[in-house]
């Protein structure tokens, strides 16, 4: 048995051209076919791989938001409990009439203390800190607890002198030279 197309050629109803480039045809589709799924499938997989190219970055960005937030956080809370501890254990009622000046972020700044106070800030036994404007005075162990958390709350924090430190062979032990003195 023939062809369809043996046979519409022997009827004379088509041309060898004609049925040459049909042929052509439709093995140029075939080929597009078979062309166009391995392009498809190719397109899947590219479509694949940025999409999860895309979730890995955001995956990183969002850990990388999220790791900043944390520290945001537990800078937060430090200042909240370092806050805490200088509103608990603020020494009241030192107001008098001595100015005592310290310095703060580089500018002077006076605070008028009564007599024991400034003498307890120059032995040591006070400290004087700051947060967010505020000055606060403290004993000296709580500056050193403070002190542990952040250093920079401290704005003044003196040595410790014991009366028993003083030599007594030294022979300018009349002339003590304060640690603040008062203009």
């Amino acid at each position: 048995m023939s062809s369809l197309q043996d046979q519409l050629l022997k009827a004379g109803l088509t041309t060898k051209q004609k049925t040459r480039q049909a042929n052509s045809d439709k093995r140029k589709k075939n080929k597009q076919k078979r062309s166009g799924v391995a392009i498809e499938a190719t397109l899947q997989e590219q479509v694949k791989q940025d999409l999860a190219k895309a979730q890995a970055e955001k995956a990183a960005k969002d850990n990388e938001l999220n790791a900043q937030k944390k520290q945001q956080l537990a800078e937060k809370e430090l200042q909240q409990r370092i806050l805490q501890i200088l509103e608990h254990h603020n020494i009241k009622g030192i107001n008098g009439e001595v100015e005592y000046n310290y310095t703060d972020n580089g500018k002077v700044k006076k605070l008028y203390i009564n007599d024991t106070t400034q003498k307890a800030l120059v032995n040591g036994r006070l400290a004087i800190c700051a947060l967010s404007g505020v000055t606060y005075l403290v004993t000296n162990e709580t500056a050193e607890k403070i002190a542990t958390l952040d250093e920079n709350v401290i704005l003044l924090s003196n040595e410790k002198v014991d009366v028993d430190d003083i030599d007594e062979d030294d022979p300018y032990a009349d002339y003590q030279i304060p640690d603040d003195l008062m203009w």
